[in-house]
């Protein structure tokens, strides 16, 4: 395995971490700034699109988009594992942690995995083609541009979906009584917050992107048994 491959499995690894660790600790609230209250899941999530950044600078279109669909297809296998679990009948005299605790922390609601999953889904790919399309339309240049107009973009995208899905949408369809959607004011104060921490981020990582493309392309390129035919760094 040359360095190529090496960097880009090191890269997916981070990415399907970040992605399946959202979706397992979603069910947690904070209060951002005292004022917006937010999924802890959005700790992790913003990890996700600096590392498809990489990978479309580094690797191409192609390579990001493969990527974005094995995450899909990651995140749905340990959706289905958590809640399997969750249906696992307790050894009483041979566990560490009740029903009741473990269904409180991994008992995912069915319209909050949905709701993440087609918003990671449709934010991911719009996020991949952004990003090519500021590449071209700069010919190669302004990395800052490419990164923050396709992420800001995409994270928007990202939090209207999930919270109109699993707050609004999913109440009025799961035919559970003691569940209703809330007002479009409440939706509408957790998608700012999401968003207004999501694009704090999105500006925060410029460096750690502008880095990261320096020292995977300095990397590779010093590689001394490269494959043949691999896609050389770089517009």
């Amino acid at each position: 395995m040359n360095r190529s491959e090496r960097a880009f499995l090191l890269l997916s690894g981070i990415f399907l971490g970040a992605l399946v660790l959202t979706n397992l600790i979603a069910g947690k609230f904070f209060l951002l700034f005292g004022r917006w209250p937010v999924s802890v899941g959005i700790i992790p999530y913003p990890v996700t699109f600096l590392v498809t950044d990489l990978i479309s600078e580094i690797y191409g279109r192609a390579k990001a988009a493969l990527v974005v669909r094995t995450g899909f297809w990651v995140s749905l296998f340990a959706v289905i594992v958590v809640l399997l679990s969750d249906q696992a009948p307790v050894a009483v005299d041979a566990t560490y942690v009740d029903q009741e605790t473990f269904h409180r922390v991994f008992g995912l609601a069915p319209g909050l995995v949905l709701a993440s999953m087609v918003a990671y889904l449709s934010a991911q790919f719009i996020d991949v083609q952004l990003f090519h399309f500021w590449r071209r339309l700069t010919n190669g240049r302004h990395l800052w541009l490419r990164n923050n107009a396709s992420t800001l973009v995409s994270q928007f995208v990202d939090s209207v979906m999930v919270v109109s899905m699993a707050l609004i949408v999913w109440p009025l369809l799961d035919g559970l009584e003691d569940t209703e959607p809330v007002s479009l004011g409440t939706a509408w104060t957790v998608i700012l917050g999401s968003y207004l921490f999501k694009a704090a981020v999105a500006f925060l990582d410029t460096p750690a992107f502008y880095l990261g493309t320096w020292a995977l392309e300095r990397w590779i390129g010093r590689d001394p048994d490269p494959a043949p035919g691999r896609r050389e760094p770089g517009p």
